[in-house]
């Protein structure tokens, strides 16, 4: 198994002419997408439990979190570059393809970083600001650098920044991180290894060619496929259990339970599917996606009802 090095450059590949959409797609646009949803969930929640921010200020607050996200999807691709150029999923990426330059790549990731905590110290507070500076230095640095090419648990720890953005978005508009903003962080932080493990079940034959240590190659499929199971177990206990100590109401705790149920349900097929049973694993990977969103859709609806009650506001 061949380890390679950040930042090799990959051979035989020809510079293209850079376009705009390349640079957008160095942000990883499907993960920014994600990250502005959830964060609006936090920040609606944070409003919802008394929040003052003047809305203005939270859309570019919002603004400011999305470039954040941008920035370590940015930077991330920049140290992944050696590997994304052998792996298929990703080879297609800018840099691999020769249409962004690597430091090209590390000096937009860089200045966005910047940009982006600078904004949000401006236009909320200190403590979101600090939040969002952590999560870019987590993913680009402690993931992306470290955790990623050392260790099986690389996303299990590596999550911490996908789940971060509600928190902070919540400290953006309230000025502090409730236990509701840390129960929003814990459903993002234990929905991402069955999510991302089912996917590298799928593709560990990438994994493998590049020396990434992802679990299907290190503990092996059938241990990968118990520690699915037991994340989803948890994850679905976890997601209906707050719902009484007051996140959600009756929309998400329904959606909670019927969703979390079928959640399981694929997570224990895979269990016990045959063995390189690619379908299974893809089956959890597409619902996962669904049931995440189904979750944050919930409180979203749930929580601009509650406004929509609050005439001052």
């Amino acid at each position: 198994m061949t380890m390679l090095h950040a930042n090799a450059a990959a051979p035989g590949i020809a510079q293209e002419a850079a376009r705009p959409l390349d640079y957008f797609d160095l942000l990883k646009p499907r993960v920014m997408s994600l990250v502005v949803f959830t964060a609006a969930v936090g920040m609606i929640g944070a409003y919802v439990q008394g929040g003052s921010l003047p809305i203005g200020l939270a859309i570019i607050s919002l603004l400011a979190i999305s470039i954040g996200a941008g920035a370590s999807g940015a930077l991330n691709m920049w140290w992944d570059a050696d590997i994304d150029a052998v792996m298929e999923r990703t080879a297609t990426r800018p840099i691999p393809r020769g249409a962004v330059p690597g430091p090209e790549a590390a000096a937009f990731g860089l200045v966005l970083s910047a940009l982006s905590v600078a904004l949000l110290a401006l236009s909320s507070n200190y403590l979101a600001a600090g939040l969002l500076a952590f999560t870019i230095f987590f993913y680009a640095v402690i993931y992306s650098m470290w955790l990623k090419r050392a260790t099986p648990q690389n996303i299990v720890i590596g999550g911490a920044a996908g789940a971060l953005p509600p928190v902070v978005a919540w400290a953006a508009v309230a000025g502090e991180t409730p236990w509701q903003a840390w129960a929003l962080f814990a459903i993002i932080f234990l929905w991402t290894p069955p999510h991302f493990w089912a996917l590298a079940l799928r593709r560990s034959s990438d994994y493998e060619r590049v020396g990434v240590p992802m679990m299907p190659n290190v503990e092996g499929e059938a241990a990968t496929r118990r520690q699915i199971f037991a994340y989803s177990l948890l994850l679905a206990a976890f997601a209906v259990a707050v719902q009484p100590f007051g996140l959600g109401g009756p929309l998400y705790l329904g959606v909670a339970i019927l969703t979390g149920v079928h959640f399981v349900r694929l997570a224990y097929r895979l269990l016990r599917a045959p063995s390189g049973d690619a379908k299974s694993a893809m089956r959890l990977f597409g619902f996962s996606i669904l049931y995440l969103f189904g979750l944050f859709a919930a409180l979203l609806v749930e929580g601009l009802y509650a406004l929509a009650r609050q005439p001052h506001l």
